[in-house]
């Protein structure tokens, strides 16, 4: 299956982005009825909403054994964005997962990221927890516990547990979670979305080490975090 020139720049919208994009588009026909240059503000500014609403196709990764079959043990990114922080922390309490720390890994999303959110890891959500709060810039460490959050935990076969939360940013508003606890989800698989800059935390098994860097760039349902089956050392990266 080749990718077309076409495909390459529309990609699909998210349903939460369309009363969006028919707002601005109302707000634009309006300013072309009062001055023209106005209105071709409005038009960007239109552009820019359905932009930030896209939901392109992912690829995600799997493991292929020596026998031929998959194995679902690779950890993928939950958002598109940068690795803003990797560290050892105390996963919050409502995802149930301890209180030992974990390693977390945050990919913070600035406003022109896609915010569509997907699964890190497959196996069935145990937890969903949301948590009213503040909207501090989403990049500083803080944001994890002082701020608007929702918090899932995704039990897999093996029984380990991955937490994944989802983290209002200083002009996010809304955290959108369009899955339910007991349901079964896949890698890679959208399950929510956050509006306006924001950031995702994956607190992974213990003994998983990370297999990305400060700073790099990630693709939500396609870079690999971690694999849970790997025997790797954590990777470091430098800028160049």
């Amino acid at each position: 299956m080749s990718v077309s020139m076409l495909s390459t720049f529309i990609k699909p919208m998210h349903p939460e982005g369309r009363k969006f994009v028919a707002i601005a588009a109302a707000i634009t026909l309006v300013l072309f009825l009062i001055c023209e240059p106005l209105g071709w503000i409005g038009a960007g500014l239109t552009v820019w909403v359905y932009y930030f609403f896209r939901d392109p196709a992912r690829t995600t990764p799997v493991r292929r054994l020596a026998d031929g079959t998959v194995s679902d043990t690779l950890v993928v990114s939950p958002a598109d964005g940068i690795i803003s922080l990797l560290e050892q922390a105390v996963p919050p309490a409502e995802l149930n997962l301890g209180d030992a720390p974990m390693t977390r890994i945050s990919v913070f999303m600035n406003v022109f990221n896609c915010h569509v959110n997907r699964a890190p890891i497959g196996g069935k959500i145990t937890e969903i927890a949301y948590r009213e709060g503040k909207f501090l810039n989403a990049a500083l460490d803080k944001a994890s516990v002082d701020n608007e959050r929702n918090g899932m935990t995704i039990e897999m076969a093996d029984g380990r547990r991955l937490g994944v939360v989802q983290i209002a940013g200083l002009v996010a508003r809304r955290i959108l979670c369009e899955v339910k606890t007991g349901q079964m989800i896949n890698t890679g698989e959208r399950f929510g979305l956050i509006r306006f800059g924001s950031r995702l935390d994956v607190y992974l098994p213990a003994g998983v080490e990370p297999l990305v860097a400060l700073g790099q760039t990630m693709v939500a349902g396609e870079t690999v975090l971690a694999d849970l089956s790997g025997t790797e050392p954590a990777r470091s990266g430098g800028i160049r």
